[in-house]
This record gives structure tokens, sequence and C-alpha cells, in this order.
């Protein structure tokens, strides 16, 4: 198939989840045959922070404005079969309706950001990424957050059929390799600033710190806003490169997952930077939400921690735990989370698409009830 894609960037992994998601997903779409184009406005911000310019599985379209991009646009939608608008797409409402207009097999949106989404419409803020009229158009919705997202996907949005997309990891990028000195620390943890993660990663990252003064910290990240504020014994890096993610994670012994409060208060919220550290085989140790036992094995695959007490007993732990919980954990993320698995179910979803609202609900209402 042909496939057109709207999206954020792919160029650019600087504060940008996106990017390394969707270059694992492409790459392994192309692996079977189909042709990838994304149109991505070439904005400052990605362009000063640009880590690619082409891709060997995708034609990447920059663009400096809509308006000169739009023949372009509309010839490569005139090949195409499938249409797909991802969320945080800056011409998200302009894409959608030039995807909605075209004559393709399928058209989808795909909300990588859902709970962000959703809490945007409960405060009443407006979606620039989002159709003034909704998702009720496009054949299929999908959501990068499962649970009770897809319900409200179609209650607020009136989208017709959604169905969950998760993240995924591409092995082929993210393994095992040999530590180095630079990222070297006893726990670490890889993500961009966000406000509603601040107060998690104080709890489990900088106050343990506190308590440990002999052992080392590691943030890898861009746009925290005061990081001359934490202890001596935690290092921070503004900006780890996609192609050091695997050396970062390879080289501590545990690494920190933390959920953006909306998502976590969602559930069924895998982020891609958990399962590229699972793939690495390091263990992660983990905040709680909804869903994420469907996922790893509680305890065996994966560590949770609530408070600083749960860190430092994790970090007290033998380190044969650690590497044996990081191995399954890398099995398990092989055999069920890969980008080749979720490209073949974007595939089987295109062929087919179904909505799987009414059984999130049901599996919902069972969570809460037991």
């Amino acid at each position: 198939m042909n496939i057109v894609v709207f999206g954020l960037s792919i160029s650019s992994a600087w504060g940008n989840g996106h990017a390394t998601l969707l270059r694992g997903l492409f790459r392994a779409l192309n692996a079977q045959g189909h042709q990838i184009h994304f149109f991505e406005r070439d904005a400052p911000y990605y362009a000063s922070h640009r880590d690619a310019t082409a891709f060997a599985f995708a034609k990447l379209h920059l663009y400096s404005g809509w308006n000169e991009n739009l023949e372009c646009a509309r010839h490569a939608l005139a090949d195409a079969d499938v249409g797909i608008v991802t969320s945080y797409c800056p011409d998200g409402a302009a894409a959608c309706e030039l995807v909605l207009g075209s004559h393709l097999e399928r058209t989808i949106f795909y909300d990588m950001d859902t709970p962000v989404t959703l809490s945007r419409l409960e405060r009443g803020e407006s979606i620039a990424y989002v159709p003034p009229g909704g998702l009720e158009e496009f054949d299929l919705v999908l959501s990068y957050t499962g649970g009770r997202a897809l319900e409200q996907l179609r209650a607020r949005l009136g989208a017709r059929r959604v169905a969950t997309l998760y993240g995924w990891v591409d092995p082929d990028v993210y393994y095992r390799v040999p530590a180095v000195a630079q990222f070297a620390a006893d726990l670490s943890y890889l993500g961009t600033y966000s406000s509603e993660r601040e107060n998690t990663l104080e709890e489990l990252l900088i106050r343990p710190a506190r308590h440990l003064s002999e052992r080392q910290f590691l943030i890898g990240g861009a746009m925290y806003p005061n990081p001359q504020a934490w202890p001596a014994n935690v290092r921070h890096f503004d900006h780890v490169s996609p192609e050091e993610h695997r050396t970062f994670y390879s080289s501590s012994p545990v690494t920190l997952n933390v959920t953006r409060g909306s998502m976590a208060a969602m559930g069924y919220c895998p982020s891609g930077r958990l399962f590229e550290a699972a793939a690495c085989g390091t263990a992660v140790l983990s905040d709680w939400w909804e869903g994420l036992d469907t996922f790893f094995v509680l305890g065996e695959e994966i560590l949770i921690s609530t408070s600083s007490a749960d860190v430092i007993s994790t970090l007290a732990r033998d380190r044969s735990f650690l590497i044996e919980t990081g191995a399954r954990a890398r099995q398990r993320t092989l055999d069920c989370h890969t980008a080749a698995i979720r490209a073949q179910r974007l595939l089987d979803l295109i062929d087919s698409p179904r909505d799987e609202s009414i059984q999130a609900g049901a599996r919902s209402l069972v969570s809460r009830e037991t």
C-alpha cells in the first residue's frame, strides 16, 4: 500500500517522543513492501535540533507553510491508499480536511496523545489538530491509550470506530550494548520535562538521590526548568540522541519510567520509552497505572514503585535480581511489543476497521468492580 501520514516530526527527536516511535513503525511497514510518505512542517525548533533529513524507509516531505505544501500533499494523496493524521500535527485541521476530501481506501486519525486531547476538551480548550466537527468522518480513530480513553473518543469527539495502537519498540535499534562511563548510574531516567511528571520524578528520583548521596543518578531530557537545584549526585544531559538511547539504558542496572498524570489517570498507557528500556535488557522501575499488568508481569518483568522508599529498596536489591528482571522484560518485549507486531496490527485494522470501545468499557467496569 501507499500510506501518507501528516504528523509532528520524524526529523527531530529533540523533546519529541513521536519521532522514534514513527521511525520504527515506518521501517516495519516498509519492510513488508509498503510505501510511506510523511509530511512535516519545517518548524524552527525541530530544524535547529534535527538528527535526520532522509530515511530509507519513508519519504520525508518538509514544508515551510501549508499553502506551499498543498499541491504536493494533494499529489501524494491522489496515489495513496491510506491517509493518516496524527495528534500534534501543526496543520492538523487542514490535513484532516484534505485527507477526508481525498478518494482513499481508508482515512485514519491517530491520537498519540489521547489523555492530553481529552484533558483539553474537559477544560474547554480548543485543539488545533482536531477538526472543528470532531472525528466522526474518519473510517478509524486509533488511540495510543486504551481503557476509558476509547469510550471518551466516541463520546466527546464522535469517533465511529476506535481501536488501540499501543507503543512499541524497534529491536533493530534498541538492544543491549556495553555500558559506558558517560551514562553510568545506579538509576537513570530518560524523558523530556513535563509538569505532569514533575512531582513523580521528584518523589522517585530526586528525593532518593538526596537520601543516597553515595549513589549516582542520571536524567536525560530537554526543557527542565531548574536542574541546577538537583542534588550533586544527579547528573543531567539536556539531550540524548536516538543513537545513544540504547547505551544510555544499558549503562545503568535500573531505569525509571514516569507516566504523565493525565495518562496514568486513564490507564492502559505504556510509553515507547518503557518498551525501549526493556528491549535493552535493563530492569524498569515504573509508577503504577491501571492495565500495566497486561503488558508485563509485575515483580518478574517490571518493578513498581509508589514512593521514594520503594526506590531505595529496589536499589538495595542484589544485582543478579535486576539482571534477571531486565532479561525477562526484554523477552516479553520481543514477543509482544515490537514495531513489527504493531505494524501488523495497523495493517489488520486498515483491512478490517472495528470498534473496540465497547469491549474496553467492559474491561474497565470489571476492573473497577473487582
